[in-house]
């Protein structure tokens, strides 16, 4: 597709707006849309979605008092209204302020995806080790001994090569 500005290069940058429910959508070659980014609103950042996400969240959130982080003294309400740590320690300094904001932007707190192979590793096995339990809760309750006697060992087997 060519770009719909020049007509001579190939468009790479392709931007939808939908403005009192008119859709408009325009494909732009990189050159072109650095020259015409009035169509972008500039204020727009990830940092800025997020920092309002945990804004609007947080209002809902019960009030912690303010501690800072112990490695770098970044605050809470710091982090709120940048949307960015200050280092990796922050994320266990404010994991208690931070599921229920976690929990209302997401609807749950715990991982719910799918797990890539290369890297699932222990997290995997310890997935399929609870969906096992599972099974043979289902298995005992529905007195179906033979399957819950077969899952009972595959869980042992897995548990003892984790």
């Amino acid at each position: 597709m060519l770009c719909d500005e020049c007509g001579k290069n190939e468009a790479r940058v392709h931007v939808t707006s939908i403005i009192n429910g008119n859709k408009t959508e325009r494909h732009l070659c990189e050159e072109c849309a650095r020259k015409n980014q009035s169509f972008l609103n500039s204020s727009f950042s990830m940092e800025n979605l997020f920092s309002s996400m945990l804004n609007n969240a947080f209002n809902t959130a019960t009030y912690l008092p303010s501690k800072g982080c112990s490695k770098c003294g970044m605050t809470y309400d710091e982090f709120r209204n940048t949307g960015k740590f200050g280092c990796s320690d922050c994320i266990d300094t404010f994991k208690q302020r931070l599921m229920p904001v976690v929990r209302n932007i997401q609807g749950y707190d715990t991982h719910a995806g799918k797990i890539p192979k290369r890297a699932g590793g222990s997290y995997r096995v310890q997935k399929d080790i609870e969906k096992l339990k599972l099974q043979l809760k289902q298995a005992v309750e529905k007195e179906e001994y033979e399957k819950a006697a077969q899952l009972r060992d595959k869980i042992k087997e897995m548990e003892e090569n984790k």
